[in-house]
């Protein structure tokens, strides 16, 4: 199935299949609820369908383009039928999990993810380790047929609800560096895992931290090589700025649109808009882009930081637009039926930091592409 005929049919499909999927999100909305709701949004297209095409047959996919599923992902959020920051999980981890894990297990545990029948999380950051990985202290000790994790993770999307989760841990010395990192997929009911939600400012506990107290994790849970863990996560990253954030961008124009549907005529300054929408469609092209070199089979990698920072660069602008056209909307005691302006208001602010500081993107593209000064 090509790209025209699979837009054309899943157009179709959710034309008339769209008030099943739709939760309208508002203050009063549980996050339990929007989570619930995914799953709902991803097992009806994946029995459909629809949510398979894109993907390996050796994991229950149907094969196809990549474009597919970055289609099927902007059509969703572009009718606002998902929050894509954690629908795109499955872009971020599912690619990373097939390219590494033995064959059997990626067979086995992939076609959950993509059904929604289970929730995955990245553990990545630390507290004295965010953008900077190759510091991270997390450590896995060899025991046997088995590692022994004990550590700390903290800003972990979605582990609260997480069935397993993707972990970068230090195998090696201190000294070692990115040298010394393994990448383990991890049973998060495991024996030894704590999970304290954080209540973030925008009203959502989106983020965790995650406590490991000897937790032991099987041989045959090792993502790639022992040692080989920096590979993984060169390997996940560059997915989490490319389809993801062709997710997120589609959001951020169908909010755009939905802001100018919903205030007078003349409310907006005409120049404050064409920027807004200037940076809208430059990260849509690039991000087009992006997804097409994907889909070539071009290893995706430093470049993406540009995606990254226009990203978030759009994204503020989208809500800074917000806050001056209406701005009883995010105010703080300000319009309670505008709640998710201001929810997206405050999550906006974030955008610089979540997924490599804005600072750590321009010290990629300053070094790595630019060839502005050595690497550290």
């Amino acid at each position: 199935m090509d790209l025209p005929e699979f837009r054309a049919g899943l157009d179709a499909w959710l034309d008339e299949h769209e008030p099943e999927l739709r939760m309208e999100a508002g203050p009063d909305v549980a996050f339990d609820q929007e989570i619930e709701h995914l799953s709902k949004v991803k097992r009806t297209t994946y029995d459909a369908g629809w949510m398979r095409r894109g993907w390996p047959e050796r994991v229950g996919g149907l094969g196809g383009s990549t474009l597919l599923r970055a289609y099927l992902g902007e059509a969703l959020a572009s009718r606002d039928l998902i929050e894509p920051g954690i629908y795109s999980m499955t872009e971020v981890l599912a690619p990373t999990m097939i390219e590494f894990a033995p064959a059997g297990l990626a067979a086995e545990m992939v076609p959950r993810l993509l059904r929604g029948d289970e929730t995955w999380c990245q553990g990545f950051s630390e507290p004295g380790s965010g953008s900077d990985l190759g510091s991270l202290a997390c450590r896995a000790r060899r025991d046997g047929g088995s590692w022994h994790v004990i550590g700390q993770k903290v800003w972990t999307s979605l582990a609260q609800y997480a069935h397993r989760c993707v972990l970068l841990v230090r195998t090696g010395t201190p000294e070692s560096g990115s040298r010394g990192i393994t990448a383990l997929f991890v049973d998060m009911d495991s024996p030894g895992v704590t999970v304290r939600p954080i209540r973030a400012m925008h009203g959502r506990d989106e983020f965790c931290e995650v406590f490991f107290d000897d937790v032991r994790v099987p041989l045959e849970r090792t993502l790639g090589e022992a040692g080989g863990g920096w590979a993984v996560a060169m390997d996940l990253l560059p997915y989490e700025r490319s389809t993801s954030l062709w997710h997120r961008g589609a959001y951020l124009r169908q909010r755009l649109g939905r802001l100018l549907a919903s205030v007078p005529d003349g409310t907006i300054d005409p120049g404050d808009l064409g920027a807004v929408a200037q940076l809208a469609f430059a990260l849509h092209a690039r991000s087009r882009g992006t997804q097409h070199r994907m889909e070539r089979g071009e290893r995706l990698g430093p470049e993406t930081s540009v995606d990254k920072v226009l990203l978030a660069t759009t994204e503020q602008a989208v809500f800074d637009l917000v806050a001056d056209a209406v701005p009883a909307a995010v105010a703080v005691g300000g319009d309670a039926a505008a709640g998710r302006w201001r929810t997206e208001f405050l999550y906006s602010r974030a955008a610089t930091v979540y997924g490599g500081s804005a600072e750590i993107q321009r010290g990629i593209i300053a070094r790595r592409l630019l060839g502005l000064g050595a690497e550290r």
